[in-house]
């Protein structure tokens, strides 16, 4: 049982009064009133707390001091807050601003609206699960309050002991319930948090004085933070810092990597719940518009409760981009304009200057549809598919925009000469007079065209859209057929411009800065296409390819020539007339070629017959050499996809390992030496850095080092040639991957002269629904990206010191040394890796289409970096994190210790790089780990974690020894915000039933076995059930890590 604690804020300054709860743990029930109110006076602002306490029966001595001690603490915060007002002190305003996840621990006032949020989703959460299985809730709470109770006391080993306990004696079918609802709570949790960022958010803006006056919020991170302490810290002029604005570029690239656990319908679920948390906190509700937001609520919980949410099948790949697009439809078309809205405004009121109408500081990409790494259900009819269907959505997105902006412009006067003419050259329309009406509606038919087309074309692949017809969705619009489809962005964006700048000279700016301004920003960033779609694939694939090839000629075979004599015959084909091939040939398979070879010399064919604007980037993954790049321009040649007929797509080597970052400047080296790619390239060239990768290849200080030291280098070869080089960071967003949480600190934290207003990212799974999952949080997303690459050209970056450098060389040196020890060469690892985690299980979650090896026979170097990273975070253990980490940073040379000392002072990379493993160790747990050894390994395979745990705390003291920090987590202590109130007590109760559904599990018989009889099969499919519900509630607890 709780204390209820109810505080009511009744402010003279403020609109309304606020009702908070605070809970605090205790046997008996009771409640407290505390009745602030807040006065003005000369000097600021005064408060008046008053407690009043209401005990149930049975209340005690102990409960009522217990109480009062809660008032109290609730009281002295109260009047803390009384003595500094909102907008007066600068911590304060901090606080209020920071996201969720960045405030250092629970406060008893901003987060009492989200403990009671939480406590009333649980509640509700709790009367579903009673009312239709008692016995699961008496196991759920039970479960709970043992957490609760290790969370409060993490010495005291008796909670955790009887959690195990429990999990050993749990039926089945128990463990399946369980699970079920251990993992809705965390989402519920989740869903309270992205309310409660913007809650905070929105807060201090309301808190802020009138001097700050701007539509985006008054914080470091955001827009306008930061062009506030460009102006008045650093001095840069306003007609400086819109120069950079208007030339900056950054470009978030959606991908498909299997790390979303969750069905799209259930997202949609919790997404309304964050949404009917915000409708219930507007100041002017009717108590019966309360109470149905409440019952809507109780009513979407029940409907989670009920709904299976273990997907029963793998996604396909068209199902995967449908769900990228699903971002874009019910977010992000709303979302851009909303925010460019807010930072022209911005702009206006900071800089003096309009934002143009056509600018697009942030765009969006695709790797859905176009990745074929390692993914043989990535076809070239699937990409085909994809791309018809992503035109196809934004035809009919379009179309719906145009159709409200021609019932809004009903204007038949004062016409622009261009807008005229414009209207001049559609002879059939019935809109005479009104002019706008008659463009528009020329656009909407060549719109319907274009859905007709898109229809056709995937009518003729066989696949029906899953979307309505266009006369379905909005009506026949007669003459489609008499008019050209709009293939082309500038076919749309013309004629929207004209429009638009019609209505501003004719004194009708503000219709101009409504509609038409929304969808030509849409125009400017999504395009016709919603998104462009990248192609990736293995540099071996090519040379496969070529090899065949060159075979087929008689030549020799290019798999075996090296690289001198790869680079010579490539330059000769590059400039030569003649085709190697004839593609009808390839089609027919008249040259002999293995199926593999043709599926990926027609991944050619299918780009060369797309439009240009459909296609971004053709990714070359373990790339190796120069002769991996311009074996993919040769192909294109042979496709026709070149420089002269406006197709080529630009190339992008993805350097990966240890090795091939070192060698990557050598690369761009030669590279820029070829004449014919130089004059290819336009002087342009992108190069992507793998971090997922070349962390599982080299351990962590490693990859960085490398990834730093390379960037670095291949920045300074492409000064040398003149070339304007954008690096492709594949972070893929989660921390476990390489990607940083705190984002605007790590985008200032990269090498000097590496980003220069261009940066291009990935963001994978999990991460695209918490960045864009709602309006106010891509906005958000939105904001920050474009606020850090803006702060980012003005900064003075630490240009580290050779003593640094050599220092992060040894340490580099010492910790990739060890990691590649254990992974590599220890004969335990692997076998104690596969036993220890549910590594073997995350096969059967179907939370991707793509397998999760490269190679199905292959070790640990085959398994892809995400699986990898994904089950060490399952068993707490973050091992992919911090293994080699203090084999690096521990040193008896007491001059290493204070240059390491030293460089996390002064250089924000390294500083960086540490807080966010030393994050990343504090969320490991020495007593999860250690059960999952003792119910899965092998007695003779139990040293190697003991091992293991003995590396976690020399790594731990090797963090805070360099950080000179009392606290593990160091700076990102923020990180890990309420983790031990409000996560822990879920996830540690799914961590010790998940560890004894792995150890039944594994003991069962095999699926084709004799021995597993009938109810055999029904008691191991509700265990896998209860096991999956379990991984899913570990990845939504750990949230950041997976």
């Amino acid at each position: 049982m709780r204390f209820n604690v109810s505080l009511i804020l009744v402010a003279a300054t403020f609109h309304s009064a606020s009702a908070f709860t605070f809970t605090v743990p205790s046997k008996p029930r009771a409640s407290v009133r505390l009745e602030t109110k807040f006065a003005s006076h000369p000097n600021g602002v005064t408060s008046d707390t008053k407690l009043s306490k209401r005990a149930s029966s049975g209340d005690d001595d102990d409960s009522a001091a217990n109480v009062a001690k809660a008032a109290t603490k609730l009281a002295s915060s109260i009047n803390a807050i009384a003595d500094n007002p909102f907008g007066k002190d600068e911590a304060v305003a901090v606080a209020m601003s920071a996201p969720l996840s960045q405030a250092a621990d629970i406060d008893a006032v901003n987060d009492a609206p989200l403990l009671a949020d939480i406590e009333m989703l649980s509640d509700m959460l709790a009367e579903v699960v009673k009312k239709e299985n008692p016995a699961v809730y008496d196991l759920y709470t039970t479960f709970r309050r043992l957490g609760m109770k290790r969370a409060a006391n993490p010495d005291d080993p008796t909670p955790f002991e009887e959690m195990k306990k429990l999990a050993y004696d749990i039926s089945p079918h128990d463990a399946l319930g369980v699970m079920k609802t251990f993992s809705i709570a965390l989402n519920l949790v989740n869903a309270a948090e992205v309310h409660h960022r913007m809650r905070l958010v929105r807060k201090n803006e309301h808190a802020d004085d009138t001097h700050h006056i701007g539509p985006l919020p008054m914080i470091e991170d955001s827009i306008r933070g930061t062009m506030e302490i460009l102006l008045e810290d650093d001095g840069v002029s306003p007609d400086s810092i819109f120069a950079e604005l208007m030339s900056q570029k950054c470009e978030i690239v959606l991908t498909a990597h299997p790390t979303e656990v969750n069905r799209k319908t259930i997202i949609r679920k919790y997404r309304n719940i964050s949404e009917l948390l915000a409708h219930l906190e507007r100041p002017d509700l009717h108590p019966f518009e309360r109470a149905e937001a409440l019952n809507n609520l109780r009513g979407i919980i029940a409907a989670i409760w009920g709904s299976d949410e273990i997907r029963r099948v793998k996604p396909t790949v068209q199902k995967e981009a449908a769900g990228g697009c699903a971002v874009i439809e019910s977010v992000l078309w709303d979302a851009v304009p909303s925010y460019l809205r807010k930072l022209d405004a911005q702009c206006r009121v900071t800089l003096g200057k309009k934002l143009p109408v056509d600018v697009t500081p942030v765009k969006f990409a695709s790797w859905i549809g176009g990745d074929r790494d390692g993914n043989p259900n990535c076809t070239p009819a699937v990409t085909q598919e994809v791309i018809a269907h992503q035109r196809l959505r934004a035809a009919k997105m379009f179309l719906n925009d145009l159709n409200l902006l021609y019932s809004e412009l009903a204007i038949s006067s004062r016409f622009s000469p261009e807008l005229e003419a414009l209207a001049a050259t559609i002879k059939k329309s019935d809109d005479a007079r009104e002019k706008y009406r008659r463009v528009i509606g020329h656009l909407r038919r060549r719109l319907v065209r274009t859905v007709k087309d898109c229809e056709a074309k995937l009518q003729s692949l066989a696949k029906s859209p899953e979307t309505l017809s266009a006369e379905a969705a909005f009506g026949a619009l007669e003459g489609w057929e008499d008019v050209e489809p709009i293939m082309k962005t500038d076919d749309l964006m013309a004629p929207l411009k004209v429009i638009y700048e019609s209505l501003v000279t004719t004194g009708f700016e503000l219709v101009a800065d409504g509609r038409v301004s929304d969808i030509i920003r849409r125009v400017a960033i999504f395009g016709l296409t919603l998104v462009p779609l990248d192609i990736r694939e293995e540099s071996t694939k090519h040379t496969l390819a070529l090899d065949a090839i060159t075979r087929h000629l008689g030549i020799g075979s290019y798999k075996e020539w090296d690289e001198t004599a790869r680079l010579s015959w490539l330059q000769s084909e590059l400039t030569s007339r003649r085709p190697l091939f004839r593609i009808r040939d390839v089609e027919n398979n008249l040259l002999g070629l293995d199926p593999d070879v043709i599926k990926t010399l027609m991944v050619f064919k299918v780009a060369s017959e797309q439009e240009p604007e459909s296609l971004g980037a053709y990714v070359i993954s373990q790339a190796t050499s120069a002769s991996d790049v311009l074996a993919v321009m040769l192909l294109q040649k042979q496709f026709g996809m070149t420089k002269a007929t406006g197709k080529l797509m630009r190339v992008v080597p993805l350097f990966e390992t240890l090795d091939d970052l070192t060698g990557s400047p050598k690369q761009l080296q030669t590279l820029f030496g070829i004449t014919s790619y130089i004059g290819s390239i336009s002087g342009k060239q992108e190069v992507m850095v793998g971090y997922s990768d070349s962390a599982k290849d080299a351990g962590r200080l490693a990859a960085c080092w490398a990834q730093y030291t390379a960037q670095e280098a291949m920045a300074k070869v492409a000064d040398k040639f003149g070339v304007e080089l954008t690096f492709f960071h594949g972070k893929g967003g989660t921390v476990g991957r390489g990607g940083n949480p705190a984002l605007y600190r790590a985008i200032l934290s990269h090498p000097p002269n590496t980003i220069n207003g261009r940066f291009r990212v990935t963001e994978q799974g999990e991460m695209i629904r918490q960045n864009f999952g709602s309006l106010e949080i891509a906005e958000r997303s939105l904001d920050i990206y474009t606020a850090a690459l803006l702060r980012e050209r003005f900064t003075k970056h630490i240009e580290p010191k050779q003593k640094w450098r050599d220092q992060m060389q040894r340490v580099s040196e010492a910790s990739c040394a060890n990691y590649r020890y254990f992974v590599r060469e220890d004969p335990r690892f692997v076998p104690y890796f596969r036993q220890a985690t549910p590594e073997l299980e995350l096969g059967i979650l179907n939370i991707g289409s793509r397998p999760a090896k490269r190679n199905p026979k292959g070790g640990v170097e085959s398994l892809r970096a995400i699986p990898w990273t994904f089950a060490w975070a399952q068993t707490r253990m973050h091992l992919s994190a911090w293994l080699g980490v203090g084999a690096g940073l521990n040193s008896e040379n007491e001059e290493d210790r204070a240059t390491l000392r030293e460089m996390y002072e002064e250089w924000p990379w390294f500083r960086e790089i540490i807080s966010l493993i030393s994050m990343l160790v504090s969320k490991t747990d020495f007593s999860i780990t250690k059960n999952y050894d003792e119910l899965l390994v092998d007695p003779d395979l139990m040293s190697l974690g003991d091992e293991v745990r003995t590396m976690l705390v020399e790594t731990r003291q090797a963090v805070i020894d360099v950080s000179g920090s009392k606290d593990i987590s160091g700076p990102h202590v923020q990180l890990m915000r309420a983790s031990s109130m409000i996560r822990n007590p879920y996830v540690d109760s799914i961590n010790v039933v998940q560890a004894e559904l792995l150890k039944v599990l594994r003991a069962m018989p095999a699926d084709d076995s004799s021995d597993l009889t009938p109810e055999l099969k029904e008691i191991k499919k509700v265990r896998i059930d209860a096991l999956l519900l379990s991984i899913k509630g570990i990845a939504q607890g750990m949230k950041n890590s997976g």
